[in-house]
C-alpha cells in the first residue's frame, strides 16, 4: 500500500496551514463520566503534537461511544478535550457542535499551533449513514471548516484513527477524497506491524483469541488457522467450542447457533486449536460471586465459566513462551472482576516472557489493551499494543479497509 504519510506532510511544511485530523479518542468512561483508560488519547498525541509544534492549525474530529445520531451529554467529548490538553501540554478548544456555527466560528479564529476538537462526530447522523450522498455532505462540511481557517487549497487531512479505518464513514472515508490525504503516524505504524504479522512472520507463530462471542472472531479464526502453528481460544467464546465437543457448559455464555460451525473448525483445525482444559466457574455474574475451579468437561448446571483455569493458563503459557510471533486479541475471562482476572494476567505474562525471548508480540487493541493497563502490566513488555481491535482483525482476515484504501495515492 503506497500512501503519503505524516512525515511527507511535515516535510512539505504545515506552518499556517489547517490540518483536519481524524483521531480515535473513543475511551471508556465510568458512570460519573471520568475516563478510566486514556490509552487511545495518549496514542493520538504524537501526531497532533507534531502538527501543532510545526505551526499547523489543527482541527480534530473523533467519536465517543454510540450516540444515536443526535447530541447526548453522556457522550460529549468534554472530558476527552481536558485530558488531551493535559497530554499535549497546550490548550484544546472544544466546539459546541460538530460542523455548526460554533465549530465554524472557532475554526475561523484559529492561529498557528492552535488545536480545536470538534464535538462527537457521531452526534451528526450523516457520519454513519449508509447513504453515500449524506456522508459526502458531512464530509464537505468538515472540509469547509478547513477552508474557513486557511487559504484555499492549503488544507490537508490526516487519518490517524486506526480503530475506525475499517468503517466507511464520513470523517474516515469521504473527507479523504476532498482534501490531500495522509496517513498519521499511528495509522502508518499499525499497518507496518500488521504487515509483519501477515507477510512473513517468524515461527512458531501463535495467536490467542478471547472475548465474548465466537461469531465476532469466526472470520479471523478461518483466516489464521491455516497459517499459524497454534491458535489458543479463551474467554466467553471458548464455551461454544466446549459445547461443540459435547460438554455441558452450565449457564456460561453460549452461542447455540455457532455450535455446528465450531464442530467444523475443530474437525478441520483440531491440531492447531487449543481450548481450556479447566475453568473458573461462578454461581453468578458478579465480582463477589462464589467460585471454584473445575475441569472443562465438569461444569455443573447453574454455574458459569468466567475465566480459564490455572492448568489451562499453564498449558497456554508453555506454547506462547516458545513462540517467535504472537498476536493476542481478547481477554481470557472477566478481568474486570479480580477473582476472574488470573487467566488473562497469566496469558499476558506469558506473552511478555515471549517478548523477552526475542519474539515479535502484538496486543490487538480493545479489551486486551485495557486489560494490560488494568492489571498493571508493563506496556513495554510487548512489541506493539494496537489501538484498533476490530480494524486489526479485519486486516488479518484480509478484508479491504475503506479508510486505508482511500489513502492510496491516486485513489479517489
Amino acid at each position: 500500500m503506497t500512501v503519503s504519510t505524516l512525515s511527507d506532510l511535515l516535510s512539505e511544511g504545515v506552518e499556517g496551514r489547517t490540518v483536519l485530523v481524524r483521531s480515535d479518542l473513543n475511551v471508556p468512561l465510568d458512570d460519573a463520566g471520568a475516563i478510566t483508560d486514556a490509552g487511545r488519547i495518549i496514542a493520538s498525541v504524537p501526531t497532533l503534537k507534531a502538527l501543532a509544534e510545526a505551526g499547523a492549525k489543527v482541527i480534530v474530529t473523533a467519536h465517543l461511544g454510540r450516540p444515536k445520531g443526535a447530541p447526548d451529554p453522556k457522550f460529549s467529548l468534554a472530558p476527552v478535550a481536558a485530558e488531551l490538553a493535559e497530554r499535549l501540554g497546550r490548550n484544546v478548544q472544544l466546539a459546541g457542535d460538530v460542523v455548526g456555527q460554533d465549530a465554524l466560528a472557532r475554526a475561523e479564529g484559529l492561529t498557528d499551533g492552535d488545536v480545536l476538537l470538534l464535538e462527537n462526530v457521531r452526534f451528526d447522523p450523516r457520519e454513519t449513514s449508509k447513504d453515500d450522498a449524506e456522508r459526502e455532505a458531512l464530509a464537505r462540511d468538515l472540509a469547509e471548516l478547513v477552508d474557513v481557517s486557511s487559504h484555499a487549497g492549503e488544507g490537508a487531512f490526516v487519518s490517524d484513527g486506526f480503530g475506525v479505518v475499517h468503517r466507511k464513514q464520513a470523517s474516515v472515508f469521504d473527507v479523504a477524497k476532498l482534501l490531500p490525504a495522509y496517513a498519521g503516524g499511528l495509522v502508518d505504524a499499525e499497518v507496518k506491524v500488521l504487515a509483519q504479522l501477515t507477510e512473513n512472520p517468524s515461527r512458531p507463530y501463535a495467536v490467542v483469541l478471547g472475548g465474548s462471542k465466537v461469531s465476532d472472531k469466526l472470520g479471523v479464526i478461518r483466516a489464521l488457522a491455516p497459517k499459524v502453528d497454534t491458535l489458543v481460544i479463551g474467554g466467553g467464546m471458548a464455551f461454544t467450542f466446549l459445547a461443540a465437543q459435547g460438554y455441558s457448559v452450565g449457564t456460561s455464555l453460549l452461542q447455540e447457533d455457532q455450535i455446528d460451525t465450531c464442530k467444523q473448525l475443530l474437525e478441520e483445525f483440531g491440531d492447531v486449536l487449543h481450548l481450556p482444559i479447566d475453568v473458573v466457574v461462578a454461581d453468578a455474574f458478579a465480582a463477589d460471586a462464589a467460585s471454584k475451579t473445575v475441569a472443562a468437561d465438569a461444569i455443573e448446571d447453574g454455574w458459569m465459566g468466567l475465566d480459564i483455569g490455572p492448568e489451562s493458563a499453564q498449558r497456554f503459557g508453555a506454547v506462547l513462551t516458545q513462540a517467535k510471533t504472537v498476536f493476542w486479541n481478547g481477554p481470557m475471562g472477566v478481568f474486570e472482576f479480580p477473582a476472574f482476572a488470573a487467566g488473562t494476567k497469566a496469558v499476558a505474562e506469558s506473552v511478555i516472557k515471549a517478548t523477552g525471548n526475542g519474539a515479535f508480540t502484538v496486543v490487538g487493541g480493545g479489551d486486551s489493551a485495557a486489560a494490560v493497563r488494568t492489571l498493571g502490566l508493563d506496556e513495554d513488555g510487548f512489541s506493539h499494543i494496537s489501538t484498533g481491535g476490530g480494524a486489526s482483525l479485519e486486516y488479518l482476515e484480509g478484508k479491504e479497509l475503506p479508510g486505508l484504501k482511500v489513502l492510496e495515492r491516486g485513489d479517489a
